[in-house]
């Protein structure tokens, strides 16, 4: 069973970022949940919680592109290490001050709100470096499985998250200073799970072909070599961005208002959610050597969005569960494969700002979308945003299809100018990650 999850092929460098990856999403699955309680509990509206998600992706895109700039001309090593740490500081805070304009700043900081507690799978705006590393530490071949374990660990950690979000202990009518204390402990848990991540990722050695083990370069570069494959993630991630902002944060906050549920049974049945998806993300490899990894994609894509219907017209909130764990199911499969695709598609020097860039149209539509999912849940109805959300996923999955299925970009894999393929005449070695369709005329989409 062990070897099964931490395989011969994974070296310490990935051990270590699993271990670091667990850690942070813990964090990130207890605060995912109770922000938005925390939030309501204290008078925020509806819309107002959306403000202050815009402010909070606009701000994590930022960071999250310079992360990514940054991280192919200096090294990858160092955010994994400083941006838990913010977070932290940021969880503190939340612990401790009701003042308006504190909260919008911590929140901003630790990107909280950023993903569901189910989801768990964004660690913050230093996963570009994480990505990068990641491609870095492990050899092609192995890639998609590496990021199915990246995807696991997430899993493994919102589980526990879920549970310990129960620590938070609410009724119905308490005032602000009480729901200050009776969510501090929660947030107390989150600071010092973001430190332990930190610590972690001390440990994790730069590999030589890193920018750092290269010879770092000053300044920032465009990934040109890279163009063919980012102009369409842009195109496709500005799609998705806007269905995951009119649904994603607010995943907790919809099942406080239609169920009445509090923050332990929401952290329940998120941890069942987990435990009931954990085996996607190690299957997702297998899955998409059996049917290539773009229909992989576009298959769970358009599933997740048709399934967001019937959860939120389900009756009670276990049947709406039952559905957000069949959804669940289906969406961890895709998260690591759209991860190594995105590696696969970049040049190894782009890796970082790659990915950075590619997600950067994501954060702007996410953020318009979710101050817009405030007004729908305040003035139309709870159902509104997700109903809309659907619709733009299946359009995701069709405009995936199109541009990475009829006309593929061509994979960069083991690209670089001063390192050209082994065998220049020949085909180039195909990486687990990368279907046929990738490399051959593709065939009619049916």
């Amino acid at each position: 069973m062990w070897s099964a999850l931490i395989p011969d092929w994974a070296n310490r460098n990935l051990r270590l970022i699993l271990a670091a990856r667990v850690a942070m999403s813990v964090a990130r699955a207890v605060s995912s949940i109770v922000t938005a309680l925390y939030l309501a509990d204290i008078g925020f509206s509806g819309l107002e919680i959306g403000a202050l998600f815009v402010g909070v992706t606009v701000f994590s895109a930022l960071v999250s592109t310079a992360v990514g700039l940054l991280a192919d001309r200096r090294g990858r090593k160092p955010f994994l290490v400083v941006v838990p740490l913010v977070t932290a500081a940021s969880a503190v805070a939340y612990a401790e001050t009701r003042i308006t304009a504190l909260l919008f700043a911590a929140a901003a900081l630790g990107s909280f709100g950023r993903g569901s507690g189910a989801g768990a799978g964004n660690v913050g705006p230093y996963q570009p470096a994480e990505s990068a590393l990641v491609a870095d530490s492990t050899a092609s071949d192995h890639r998609a499985a590496a990021f199915g374990r990246i995807a696991f660990a997430s899993t493994v950690g919102a589980l526990v998250g879920g549970l310990l979000a129960g620590l938070v202990h609410t009724s119905r009518h308490m005032g602000a200073a009480a729901a200050t204390a009776a969510f501090r402990p929660a947030y107390l848990l989150a600071a010092a799970l973001a430190v332990v991540a930190g610590v972690v990722a001390m440990f994790v050695e730069e590999p030589s072909q890193s920018p750092v083990g290269a010879g770092a370069r000053p300044g920032f570069r465009w990934p040109r070599r890279s163009w063919p494959a980012l102009w369409r993630f842009w195109v496709t991630n500005a799609v998705n961005g806007a269905g995951i902002g009119l649904f994603g944060p607010f995943i907790s906050y919809w099942l406080y208002r239609r169920y009445s549920a509090t923050p332990g049974a929401i952290g329940v049945l998120f941890s069942v959610v987990n435990l009931g998806s954990l085996a996607s993300t190690l299957a997702a490899a297998r899955i998409a050597r059996f049917i290539g990894t773009v229909r992989a994609i576009t298959t769970v894509r358009a599933l997740g969005g048709v399934l967001l219907v019937p959860m939120v017209v389900a009756p009670t909130f276990w049947l709406a569960g039952l559905v957000y764990l069949a959804r669940m199911m289906v969406q961890r499969v895709g998260l690591p494969l759209r991860l190594s695709f995105t590696q696969d598609m970049a040049h190894p020097d782009e890796r970082a700002s790659f990915a950075a860039l590619a997600s950067l149209p994501a954060q702007a539509t996410m953020a318009g979308s979710q101050a817009f999912a405030g007004y729908l849940f305040d003035d139309v109805s709870l159902t509104a945003p997700f109903e809309l959300a659907a619709a733009f996923q299946v359009l995701n999955a069709i405009l995936y299809t199109v541009l990475f299925s009829r006309r593929p970009p061509r994979p960069m894999d083991d690209a670089r100018e001063d390192h050209p393929p082994t065998t220049p005449s020949g085909p180039r070695p195909r990486s687990s990650t990368t279907p046929d369709l990738l490399y051959s005329p593709p065939a009619p989409v049916t």
